[in-house]
């Protein structure tokens, strides 16, 4: 999801959101372009008591929503799958919530691509809907390409381009026809 410039929120200005669930029940997504501020994966190790052992790229930890920003949630390729507890978004896209990714991503033995996302961001029944209706965001298909993409400052701009959207040309007013 990328959010529109009518956006109220500030949390969600120019976010670019992939969203892992969506049922009647609510929703929940990562927002994928917003590094955390002053934290390194190192020191998320360090206050974990992980040992780096063989992790030669560490990921990227990102401001992954408002709710729970405690709890971390590795985004990744397909290529990993947790023992203890993987999600399988799609072909494309897997989930893990555990600290087993944690520890094989320092032994160098995580996925090929992946983020470390600290917080969700989280909708109740119907409100992501409501949200919609209301101009507040844009959907689009995810591509692994943008979402792993190190240049955080290009995303959203590149999602909006999968539609054919330049950013310069988005009203921060909607209206019906």
């Amino acid at each position: 999801m990328i959010a529109m410039p009518s956006m109220g929120d500030t949390r969600f200005e120019r976010s670019l959101i992939y969203m892992c669930a969506h049922s009647e029940d609510g929703a929940m997504g990562l927002i994928v372009n917003k590094p955390a501020p002053n934290l390194k994966f190192d020191d998320l190790l360090q206050q974990l008591d992980i040992e780096v052992a063989g992790n030669k790229n560490p990921i990227r930890v990102h401001f992954g929503g408002p709710v729970e920003h405690g709890r971390g949630f590795v985004l990744h390729s397909p290529d990993y799958e947790s023992k203890e507890s993987t999600l399988v978004v799609d072909d494309r896209f897997g989930m893990t919530a555990t600290l087993d990714i944690i520890e094989d991503i320092s032994n160098g033995e995580g996925p090929d691509s992946c983020l470390l996302a600290l917080g969700y961001a989280g909708w109740g029944p119907g409100q992501l809907e409501g949200e919609l209706q209301a101009n507040g965001w844009l959907t689009c298909d995810a591509s692994p390409e943008i979402v792993f993409s190190a240049d955080n400052g290009e995303k959203w701009a590149a999602a909006l381009g999968t539609l054919g959207i330049s950013p310069s040309l988005l009203s921060p007013t909607g209206g019906y026809a």
